[in-house]
């Protein structure tokens, strides 16, 4: 099925050509198709913030590369881009003009035109709709027929009528897993007594460049010693991660007892395993948070400095991914909507401890992909003791490692994403072609 996109920006769509899967389907309306993406550039954090600066903007930044891919012109439009210059908006923006996307930004009578000959519109993330009236002024309700809105996140926040007003009235919904959508169906009705429009649910992929880098046996070498070696851990040590923004929804601070819960059963039981270590990367200690400050606080305390690493935020996330030997997913509450990052993990062969919540429960098969745990404080030590079962067990973590490789291999991978999508859009673009 089909997926939550997010942002908010523009795909311009002309002279297709190739005979591809989106090609064949895009055919069936016109030649020249126009897709608009509104687009954040602030970076709200998403439910998947897998390169914590926000999953979305990185998704949709990959479908625009999709559709260029099948000679597709492609336009970007930005709202709110930041007053100050921001290296990651540079970095993405950069990216999508070497690929032959158009950039615009939000404010002007050239974006309501682009919005209003588009022949499909992609809103991303939920917070997103309160920047239709910003943007499109007086002419929502001519453009709204023809949104597909790409929803990522779950949090009880996001339903205020603010957001989701137009929600009703859009052509359609993708999110990013069966949970999430369910959970925006009954919380919609209950809390604000609106309508879910069509529902697509579209199972999130691995780009391409992830995986040739999860399949090169020698690049995930020099990128595991390379780390290591920044961190001044051994190849022998066990490492667990987590990688998220560091943010109490996402559980470091679970994490992190879990795992000196672990070092203290490994002492009393006198098991011999490796050392083990743990790595927090999403960490921004410029930022000074209050929560940053508690885990940083929390490591000293337990005297704990050695075993555990906090690391800068970064868009980056493979040489982690190839240095470390298990993925710790401890998103809290209702859990991840889908949790790119758990995929990507799967790719590089390594088992997943994960919270027994949303999107996770459909990625990890538990005890054979990995070992789910609960939400909340009652998971602490249930998670220090899937630690401790992986730290003990060589066997079993590799097997769970390549079992979880397998299932990326059979089922979230860019082209099966890419199908999924392409399906949701031939319904979205013959619904907006008929309320034209």
């Amino acid at each position: 099925m089909a997926k939550p996109i997010s942002s908010s920006s523009s795909f311009h769509l002309q002279s297709l050509k190739k005979k591809t899967w989106l090609l064949t389907i895009l055919a069936l309306f016109s030649i020249s198709t126009l897709i608009v993406l509104l687009f954040r550039a602030s970076f709200s954090p998403s439910c998947d913030d897998r390169l914590l600066y926000g999953g979305g903007p990185l998704l949709l930044m990959e479908l625009a590369f999709l559709l260029r891919g099948v000679g597709a012109e492609v336009v970007w439009i930005t709202y709110q881009k930041p007053a100050e210059p921001d290296e990651v908006v540079y970095s993405l923006e950069n990216k999508m003009l070497d690929r032959g996307v158009q950039i615009l930004h939000a404010k002007g009578q050239k974006t309501i035109d682009t919005a209003l000959k588009a022949d499909l519109v992609v809103l991303n993330t939920a917070v997103a709709g309160k920047w239709l009236d910003a943007v499109l002024k007086d002419n929502v309700s001519r453009v709204l027929p023809k949104i597909l809105w790409w929803i990522h996140e779950m949090r009880g926040h996001y339903f205020t009528l603010e957001y989701v007003k137009h929600l009703p009235f859009v052509a359609a919904a993708m999110i990013d897993s069966h949970t999430t959508a369910e959970y925006w169906k009954n919380r919609t009705k209950e809390r604000l007594g609106i309508k879910m429009p069509d529902t697509f649910v579209v199972h999130l992929g691995n780009s391409k460049d992830l995986m040739e880098v999860a399949e090169n046996s020698v690049a995930k070498r020099v990128l595991r010693e390379h780390v290591r070696a920044n961190l001044g851990v051994q190849n022998e040590d066990l490492l667990f991660a987590i990688i998220n923004s560091v943010s109490r929804g996402k559980g470091q601070d679970l994490f992190l007892r879990a795992f000196q819960e672990s070092l203290q059963i490994i002492t009393e039981k006198k098991l011999q395993v490796p050392p083990l270590h743990a790595v927090v990367v999403g960490s921004d200690i410029s930022a000074q948070t209050k929560f940053e400050t508690e885990l940083r606080s929390f490591v000293a305390e337990k005297k704990i400095q050695n075993r555990v690493h906090f690391i800068n935020k970064t868009l980056t996330v493979a040489p982690y991914l190839a240095a470390i030997d298990v993925l710790v997913q401890n998103s809290q509450a209702r859990g991840e909507c889908f949790g790119r990052i758990t995929i990507e993990a799967m790719a590089f062969q390594l088992p997943v401890l994960g919270t027994a919540a949303g999107g996770t429960m459909e990625i990890v098969v538990n005890e054979t992909t990995g070992l789910l745990h609960p939400a909340g404080k009652e998971g602490v030590t249930p998670l220090a003791r899937n630690i401790v079962k992986l730290a003990t067990h060589v066997e079993r973590r590799l097997t769970m490692g390549w079992k979880g490789y397998v299932r990326v291999k059979e089922r979230f991978l860019e082209h099966h994403m890419a199908d999924r999508i392409a399906h949701v859009l031939k319904e979205v673009l013959r619904k907006a072609k008929n309320s034209a």
